[in-house]
């Protein structure tokens, strides 16, 4: 029961909500606009608000039944930590596109919320602090990932929690890799800026 709770977290993180919605309300594919990523804020980049709040809000949906889905079936925290990690691994590589899918940040929200509502709230008004006076999302996504383990130290929570915390972080800045580079280079676009 356990290896397919794990499987149905993958899947569901798979389900590519950002293409699903461009493709059906946009009539193209946000693959081919902005950064090319499917996740909301691209979509905000090339379509705006309508659009990309259901995304944000779907994507972020999925981090977190497929954390309460697990804990439905098993009382262990390895267990659905690995099906948190497991729904942000099928976003950024979705077995539906070919393995190219977003950036796992509005899946960790979702995943976080499920977990634990005090890391989140902290989470938030860091990232939504670093996004307000820069206007980079990336930034605050990749600052925010990197905060997660550290937040879960300092509320006492136990090694399993900091590990996955670790792995967020690592899989987060790792698909923000072209972010970073652009943000190096003074060439990352802000938020609200138009593709």
């Amino acid at each position: 029961m356990v290896v397919l709770i794990l499987i149905a977290a993958y899947l569901l993180g798979s389900l590519p909500f950002g293409y699903l919605m461009s493709k059906l309300f946009l009539k193209t594919d946000i693959r081919n606009h902005g950064s090319g990523n499917i996740g909301a804020t691209n979509v905000l980049r090339v379509a705006g608000w309508r659009a990309a709040l259901p995304v944000f809000l779907l994507d972020l949906l999925k981090g977190f039944f497929a954390v309460i889905l697990a804990k439905a079936v098993s009382d262990l925290s390895a267990v659905y930590l690995a099906a948190g990690f497991l729904a942000m691994i099928g976003h950024s590589f979705p077995v539906f596109l070919k393995f190219k899918g977003g950036k796992a940040a509005a899946t960790a929200i979702g995943v976080l919320a499920a977990l634990s509502g005090w890391a989140l709230l902290i989470l938030a008004l860091c990232a939504v602090g670093i996004v307000y006076f820069t206007r980079y999302v990336s930034l605050g996504s990749i600052i925010g990932s990197i905060l997660v383990p550290v937040i879960f130290l300092i509320l006492g929570y136990d090694w399993q929690y900091v590990l996955f915390g670790v792995a967020t972080a690592l899989l987060v800045v790792y698909r923000h890799r072209e972010n970073i580079d652009r943000l190096r280079k003074g060439t990352e676009s802000k938020f609200g800026q138009k593709a």
